[in-house]
């Protein structure tokens, strides 16, 4: 008559705590190769063709109206339902540049836009025009970000390694006329970043 091995009190026995680890090893190994941007809620629905950008109370930004050293949140890809809207992955910050960083040029070169979504924890980071600090700044965790590059250069996001380091952003072209239109963006670490995730600073 077979007998049942002697049991250990509930305690885990070696053999099982040795596996354990060796598949906690196993996964620990293979999770920075992981490309888990591809798994994250981008935002649906972006337009091949540029869109004009939307400041609130559905004004259009225009290059003329924008004063230098100024931001405004606004939502792209815009839709017709406010729900979607709302959601934080669809958020981004138009910055118009400080003086000292060409702030002060009139085209493009004078904006950036980038995700709102900070790299760390994904609250939402803004920015500071002020004397002394004309950066991005998370309340959360105190994540700072360079308003020129999108690049975290203090808190624990910048602790975090390419491309997870650097805000996803969005080009922008202005018109005849000093409209501000948004690109249509390529999703891509190598390209326009993946909003939670980042993206690689090419310079």
């Amino acid at each position: 008559m077979a007998q049942n091995p002697p049991t250990t009190g509930g305690k885990v026995s070696r053999r099982d705590f040795l596996k354990l680890m060796a598949a906690a090893g196993t996964v620990m190994t293979f999770t920075p190769f992981v490309e888990w941007g591809k798994f994250l809620p981008n935002p649906a629905g972006a337009q091949s063709v540029r869109q004009p950008v939307e400041l609130k109370g559905g004004i259009r930004a225009n290059i003329k109206d924008f004063p230098v050293n100024h931001s405004e949140a606004i939502v792209y890809p815009k839709s017709e339902d406010e729900a979607l809207n709302s959601e934080a992955f669809r958020t981004w910050q138009i910055i118009r540049l400080p003086k000292e960083l060409g702030g002060d040029k009139n085209d493009a070169s004078a904006f950036r836009v980038y995700s709102m979504v900070c790299l760390h924890l994904w609250c939402l980071w803004k920015y500071w025009p002020e004397d002394g600090r004309k950066r991005g700044e998370c309340p959360c965790h105190g994540s700072m970000y360079d308003p020129l590059t999108g690049k975290a250069f203090a808190g624990p996001a910048s602790l975090q390694g390419p491309p997870s380091n650097v805000l996803p952003k969005l080009d922008v072209e202005v018109d005849s006329n000093g409209d501000i239109f948004i690109v249509p963006p390529v999703w891509d670490p190598n390209k326009n970043g993946i909003v939670g995730y980042g993206r690689f600073l090419n310079v």
